[in-house]
């Protein structure tokens, strides 16, 4: 006679739990065909909202400051240029295999060491542009609201939280939905302050670095701003994150495609450079 099997209640809810897809919503690896369920407009739409944070703002007015206008307008154009062909055949190949960056290293040769250190620069990266804008956000809570830094930081790290636990489905519904609104306030201070003071855009232009000695382009400072610049290339490993979810390219939807696919995929570092000069 076969024993009577006793399944306790914690593994009845971890079981619970992993069945629940609109919690696993494929977070990693590979995302199955029967999975990709989502537009084509609502996957884009979700990349492109990975892509507010308002660390670009800060390295844009970094690297003004320091190396001047001419120089930092030239490395932001050219680094940017080559950040989008650099990302269009990866985003191509995760779109239409459904994998992430990690498999994408593994599957072009690099085996599972290179694959490892993909991961490792990607998380590495993640982290940091994670701490840049826990900072950024909690300075400005400090300066509107008073909270302190400390509670800031954590606060901004925890909010997070529950933006993510439900996948794709949850954030892709979130942005959405709040849009419009960061629009909105993405712009509403450069009205201001134009509004008040239109003269400012010629001063922008005209701007000498405080490393700059000589007029018009610094190789040297073009270098040296490059080089931030490059930093952002990891950033394709996030677009990625969400352009595997795309449907399948069909005849039907071929144009429609190709569109969601360049926007939301090497096309991040063209709003990415907006938000950078804008800085």
């Amino acid at each position: 006679m076969a024993a009577k099997k006793q399944i306790y209640r914690v593994r009845r809810s971890y079981n619970q739990w992993v069945n629940n897809q609109m919690l696993e919503d494929y977070a990693l690896r590979f995302t199955a065909k029967a999975s990709r369920r989502w537009s084509l407009g609502g996957v884009a739409n979700t990349a492109l909202g990975a892509i507010s944070f308002l660390a670009l703002e800060a390295i844009g007015a970094a690297i003004t400051i320091s190396y001047g206008y001419d120089n930092a307008v030239a490395a932001i154009l050219v680094v940017g240029l080559l950040i989008f062909f650099a990302g269009l055949p990866i985003c191509y190949y995760a779109a239409k295999y459904g994998v992430d960056i990690d498999l994408l290293t593994r599957g072009a040769g690099f085996g599972y060491i290179g694959s490892t250190a993909t991961s490792l620069i990607y998380a590495s990266f993640t982290f940091i542009f994670f701490a840049l804008e826990a900072a950024i956000m909690a300075k400005a809570l400090e300066m509107v609201l008073g909270l302190p830094l400390v509670y800031g930081y954590i606060l901004s790290s925890v909010v997070v939280i529950p933006l993510v636990f439900y996948g794709i489905t949850f954030i892709s519904r979130f942005q959405r939905w709040t849009q419009p609104f960061w629009v909105i306030l993405q712009l509403l201070p450069f009205v201001f302050i134009l509004g008040n003071d239109a003269s400012l855009i010629s001063d922008w232009q005209t701007y000498s670095g405080s490393k700059q000695t000589v007029d018009g382009i610094d190789l040297l400072l073009f270098g040296a701003a490059a080089s931030v610049m490059f930093a952002l290339v990891a950033q394709i490993g996030e677009q990625v994150d969400f352009l595997r979810f795309l449907p399948e390219k069909t005849a039907a939807n071929h144009l429609r495609w190709w569109s969601a696919l360049i926007l939301a995929g090497p096309g991040w570092v063209i709003i990415g450079c907006i938000k950078l000069l804008i800085g």
